[in-house]
């Protein structure tokens, strides 16, 4: 029993840091701000980098329409687009411009990441940034801007704010309440503490030499062989940046809009390949932590935190069996958890009132329960990625103009 006790110690302390970690860091970030320069555009030596757009596009190239019109709209005007039509019928396609060039490989890549290197390798010349999409965003006119702006101030990994597109049913709104708190929490803070943000999948640009570096490392030429079991691409770009001390900085402002989901059965899809990738992932946010603890770097220590913590539901259900447990194992430690359950979810509500979230976000509190039984049934769905895993059905059609006329 006394060895019970101790064990059941060890993991109550690890959950409550976790449960009042966000909070904490949160506050910090209170006290400091974004040091970004903005005067930047006014000196004689602002640059307008030069970007290569790619777009990755799975059986479905019409989709991407809509995110094409959007970056011919920009306002930095310094860039290619580059669509990748991967196992798609192009045939009848019909958008033209001087900037877009469309690719279809042959045969078919059937894997985003080497649909990433087969546009890197067709580049029409020499870009100084990488800007990754998924097909079914939209890119607000001043997102390269934006990020041109960061790149002026020497960042060489930047994220935008990817927010969504689609707030039409009560599922796509609770998906983007979870993103609108890991925006805050898990991007915007730890930049704001002298950390990296998480990266987000899209809408990030990062600095040409740097990306083919990660592109075409030993993780990126392993994994290719492994399909579906392959850890996510953004996981093994932000280890490779942050292995290198690299830091991600997170602008607010790069907007990128991103299709959110509307049913139970596309969460169980989505998640169950988001929660083999993290598990997959600890080994390397174990070894951040090590090393910014043996380095003395804040940027590795914080960044191996964050990307260790458990997923939500995880922390939370683990939570009540402790708290539960405590009772009869410690209720000194049952309170504590009690404690450290409130300051999390309350925490989840300020991390919302400070990102000045969207009406419909509020209303879609009351389906979480459901969206979390969504969660938990597709852990069951980990155990064979290349069975369980599909690509993403992209619904949602519309312009950039239609979603700046509703804000």
């Amino acid at each position: 029993m006394a060895i019970l006790k101790i064990v059941y110690l060890v993991i109550s302390i690890i959950i409550f840091f976790f449960l009042v970690f966000p909070f904490l860091k949160v506050m910090l970030s209170l006290l400091t701000r974004d040091k970004v320069d903005r005067s930047v555009v006014d000196k004689s030596d602002f640059k307008k980098y030069d970007f290569g757009n790619i777009i990755t596009a799975y059986k479905n190239a019409d989709i991407a329409k809509p995110l094409i019109q959007s970056l011919l709209k920009q306002t930095h005007e310094n860039h290619i687009i580059y669509l990748v039509a991967d196992n798609c019928n192009i045939d009848g396609w019909d958008v033209f411009d001087d900037r877009l060039v469309v690719l279809n490989p042959q045969p078919p890549m059937n894997l985003k990441v080497k649909s990433i290197i087969h546009a890197v390798e067709n580049f029409k010349r020499d870009h100084e940034y990488i800007a990754i999409y998924d097909a079914d965003n939209l890119a607000h006119p001043n997102f390269l801007e934006e990020i041109n702006i960061y790149a002026n101030n020497g960042f060489t990994s930047i994220q935008g704010q990817r927010t969504a597109k689609n707030l039409d049913s009560m599922y796509a709104c609770t998906d983007a309440l979870g993103e609108f708190y890991k925006n805050y929490v898990e991007r915007y803070v730890p930049y704001l503490i002298g950390s990296s943000a998480v990266i987000s999948g899209s809408g990030m640009a990062v600095e040409s030499e740097l990306y083919k570096s990660y592109l075409y490392g030993k993780e990126i030429t392993a994994g290719k062989e492994l399909w579906k079991k392959m850890l996510q691409e953004d996981k093994i770009l932000q280890n490779h940046l942050l292995f290198r001390n690299e830091k991600i900085s997170y602008a607010w402002d790069a907007i990128v809009y991103d299709e959110k989901v509307d049913s139970g059965e596309q969460v169980e899809t989505q998640r169950s390949r988001w929660l083999y990738s993290y598990f997959q992932n600890l080994p390397n946010s174990s070894g951040l932590v090590a090393k910014g603890l043996f380095t003395f770097s804040w940027n590795r220590l914080l960044f191996g935190l964050v990307t260790i913590a458990p997923p939500m539901f995880i922390m939370i259900f683990l939570a009540g069996i402790l708290f539960l447990a405590g009772i009869y194992f410690s209720p000194l430690m049952s309170g504590m958890l009690f404690l450290g359950g409130c300051i999390f979810v309350g925490n989840i509500f300020l991390s919302l009132y400070l990102s000045k979230v969207p009406k419909p976000i509020w209303k879609a509190v009351a389906n979480t329960p459901n969206f979390i039984f969504n969660q938990i049934t597709g852990l069951f769905k980990m155990g064979n990625p290349n069975k369980n895993f599909k690509a993403s059905e992209h619904k949602h059609s519309v312009s950039i103009d239609e979603i700046l006329n509703k804000d």
